[in-house]
This record gives C-alpha cells, structure tokens and sequence, in this order.
C-alpha cells in the first residue's frame, strides 16, 4: 500500500488530499475562495496568495486527521508546480517541500493538467481503462485534447489558440449579468431558456483539432449588449451607455444558445478527434466537464465510451495532484528542494 499527500494550490483553491495507491482517496479536502473572488467578478492572483498562507497548514492537518494517516505513513508528498498562478503555486511548494525536508519523504512535482487527468483514476473501474486514450481537458484556463498512451506519455491533439472554454463561460457570465463563475450560472440559467433563440457563430477550425471561443464570446456580446459609445461614434450613431443589455434580450435564451454553441464545439471536436486516433475511449476532465449538457451530447455522439468524474473532482482538488503524483512516484520521479514553480508549464513540450 502506498500512501500520497497531494497538495494543490494553483488557483483559488487550497486543497489537500490523501490517495491510496493513486486509486482509492482516504481524504481529499478543499478551501474555496469563490466567495471572496466573486465580489472581484474573477481570481484576483494577489488575494488569492494571502489565503493560501492562511489556509494551507490548517487543510493539510484536517486531511491527515481524516484520512487517520500519521506522517511516518506517508510515502511521498505531491505539489502542484504549473500551470498556474505564481504567487498561488510558490505556497504549495513551498509547503510541500516544509513537509517533505521535516518529514524525510520524496517530494514530486506534479502539472495541474495532468492531475485533472487523473481525476478519471479515482472513478468507479478506472482498472478497465485500457491504452490509448482520448482527454478532454476543459476548465477555466484550459482546452486541450490529448492522446494518451500511457501514463506519462501525451500528444497534444489540439488546444486553444484564444479563450479556454471555461474562460469564455466566464466572460459571457459576465456579458449576461450572471454571477461568477460563469459555467455554473450560465447552465443553471439555460435549463429556462430556448438553445435556438440565437444562431452563435461556431468557429469550428476546419482541418485542424483546435478550438476557438473568442469569435464566440464576441457574436454573444453583439447580440445582447447595446453598443458601446466608440462603436456608435465609428457608425455615426448617438453615444449610448457601453455594456448595457439591450431591452429584449432574454437571458436565459441568450445562456442556452450559448451554451449549446460551445458544447457544440467541443464535442465535434473531440468525436473527430477519438476518431482520427483511434483510442479505446474518451475521457473528460476539468471544471467545464461537469456541464451535463457537455456529458450527454458527448455520449450522445459517439459509440466510444466516455468517462468523466464526480463533480466534486471536476473542479482543483489535490486528489487528482495525488493520484497523479503517485504514478510519477512509481515511474521513479523524485525532486528535490530545488522544485520551483512554472506558471506557464505545458503538459506537453
């Protein structure tokens, strides 16, 4: 039996998580900041830092409490390195490399993609996964299809060249009125609105796997917010107050549509992707993967099975950093207290 301590700070979650033998999770706990970020309408990175410190020894002792593991029962500690926030990332590391000097364990640094990866080793029969494999990686910062032969071993299919999808949830939150974070406000206010109400563009990249949500974004903004005064005066029009909705714009149509746009997106995507790469089936990951819109045209659309996690491991938790960290622990990764953080680390180089 081998026991990890996860801990993942890259964003605005303070997380920390116990993991048995990178499939079974003895405690997976996590600090969220949504409530403090929401006023901002966003992460601001410097807030989110200070929270951190003040909330990262706390977790971590809870997670060894429930999870009734002693640090002598440890067998490696597993941080987060990147991609993320900077000042975000340098408290988990630094705290992971505290604990694994003062306690005599290897330390492993472990790329937030990848752990949202892993999040599907924690599922139900995740031992009947089978090489290789399709990942769709969608979150806030985050588009990315990923052919997956082994453990540690990827090749980027296809990414983002602008907006990730769960960033493109978020700004047209925020075009709409709607609370942040966006995916969930704008899938709660869809369930009432008409998908067909409006006809969104859907950039779709003919010829490649890439995605593409800014032309996205942009036909929603034209659509439902008076134009702002620049964009009048360039027309020759009157001055009108800029980012106002326009008075018959229904929210949750313009939500639905949207929504049904972006799924769109990345299900054709993703099909033809699996397709091209002829993987034994798709796996989906990320904060975006608990739209069930996005779930069930996925499953909808192709013969190949599709898995994806629990909702309480779409979103940053160290579960994922752990199970992660252990299959690197088990190839024979060790690092050292030189470990620094990378904000901009790719998955693949």
């Amino acid at each position: 039996m081998t026991l990890i301590l996860g801990i993942e700070t890259s964003c605005d979650e303070t997380a920390a998580a116990i993991v048995e033998d990178g499939i079974r999770i003895r405690a997976n706990i996590v600090a969220s900041q949504i409530a403090t970020h929401s006023q901002y309408g966003g992460v601001f990175p410097e807030v989110a830092s200070r929270m951190h410190v003040e909330a990262i020894s706390p977790v971590v002792a809870q997670t060894l409490a429930e999870a009734k593991v002693a640090p002598d029962q440890v067998d490696a500690v597993a941080v987060t390195v990147g991609p993320g926030l900077a000042g975000s990332l340098l408290v988990g590391v630094n705290f992971g490399k505290g604990l694994a000097l003062g306690w005599g364990k290897p330390l492993v640094g472990v790329n937030h993609i990848e752990g949202h990866i892993h999040s599907l080793w924690l599922t139900e029969d995740a031992d009947k996964i089978t090489f290789p494999v399709l990942c769709l990686v969608v979150s806030g910062g985050h588009s990315e299809l990923l052919l997956m032969r082994d453990h540690g071993q990827y090749e980027m299919l296809g990414n983002t060249l602008d907006d990730a999808a769960g960033e493109a949830f978020d700004k047209v939150g925020r075009l709409l009125g709607l609370p942040y974070p966006g995916g969930p406000a704008i899938e709660a206010a869809a369930r009432q609105g008409n998908a067909e109400a409006y006809n969104f563009t859907r950039p779709m990249l003919d010829g490649s796997f890439n995605f593409s949500f800014s032309g996205l974004k942009t036909a929603v903004m034209r659509a439902v917010q008076v134009p702002s005064e620049s964009r009048k005066r360039a027309r020759g029009a009157e001055s009108l107050e800029p980012g106002k909705l326009r008075p018959d714009v229904n929210v949750s149509d313009a939500a639905a549509s949207f929504q049904a746009a972006a799924v769109d997106m990345l299900v054709d995507k993703t099909v033809k992707a699996a397709l091209a790469a002829n993987v034994t089936e798709i796996l989906m990951a990320g904060g975006v993967s608990a739209n069930q819109l996005l779930r069930k045209e996925l499953q909808r659309r192709t013969e190949l099975p599709v898995r994806y996690p629990p909702l309480n491991l779409c979103t940053d938790n160290a579960a994922m950093i752990a199970s992660a960290g252990y299959f690197r622990w088990l190839s024979g990764q060790r690092d050292g207290l030189r470990l620094d953080v990378e904000p901009m680390l790719a998955l693949v180089r």
